[in-house]
C-alpha cells in the first residue's frame, strides 16, 4: 500500500499509467469527440489532466487507512488472505476502506477540481449536453464522483499488482 501510494501520488502517477489513467466517462465520449472535431481538444485534454491531478492529490491521504485497515486484522484474516488468491489481500483492503477512502479523498478531489473550475465547466456542459441528448443515457453530472470513483479502482489496482508481485516473489 506504501509503494502504490507513494507512486500515485506524485505528478503523472495516474495521468502516465494507461491502465488507470482517468479519462473521461464512458456517456461522455461522444461529447469529447464532438468538442475534439470542434477544434476544443486542447480543452478535453485540460479536464482529462485535471481529473488525474486530482486522483494524484488525494492519493497522498491514503496510507493512515490502509494501516489502520492492517492493524485491525485478525488472525483469521491474516489467514484467509495467506491461503487466499492472487489479490486476497486487496480485497481485503477494498472490503475494509472503501467507505474510509471515499470519505477522506472525495473533499479533496473536489478541492482541486474546483481550483481548475473543472466542476463548474463538467456541470455545464453535462447540463447542456443532457439538455439536448434527448433518448440517451444522461452524463453524470457529478464529476467529483466520478473521479472518486475512478481514483479508488486505480490505487486498488496499483495495490494488487503490488501484491501479485509479493506473491510471486516474497
Amino acid at each position: 500500500t506504501d509503494t502504490s501510494a507513494k507512486h500515485l501520488h506524485k505528478v503523472d502517477g495516474f495521468f502516465s499509467d494507461a491502465a488507470i489513467k482517468i479519462l473521461m466517462p464512458e456517456e461522455a465520449k461522444k461529447a469529447e469527440a464532438t468538442l475534439r472535431k470542434m477544434g476544443m481538444s486542447p480543452v478535453v485534454d485540460k479536464a482529462i489532466l485535471s481529473m488525474n491531478r486530482a486522483a494524484e492529490d488525494a492519493a497522498g491521504e491514503i496510507t493512515p487507512i490502509f494501516v489502520n485497515a492492517i492493524k485491525g486484522m485478525t488472525l483469521t484474516d491474516g489467514l484467509a488472505i495467506l491461503r487466499g488468491g492472487d489479490f486476497a489481500a486487496t480485497d481485503y483492503l477494498k472490503k475494509n476502506t472503501t467507505a474510509q477512502l471515499t470519505e477522506k479523498m472525495r473533499p479533496v478531489i473536489e478541492k482541486s477540481l474546483a481550483a481548475v473550475d473543472a466542476t463548474k465547466y463538467w456541470k455545464d456542459l453535462t447540463t447542456a449536453y443532457n439538455t439536448v441528448a434527448f433518448g440517451k443515457k444522461p452524463i453524470n453530472t457529478d464529476l467529483t464522483a466520478y473521479v472518486t470513483e475512478r481514483a479508488m479502482s486505480g490505487i486498488f489496482y496499483s495495490i494488487g499488482q503490488q501484491e501479485a508481485l509479493i506473491r510471486k516473489d516474497p
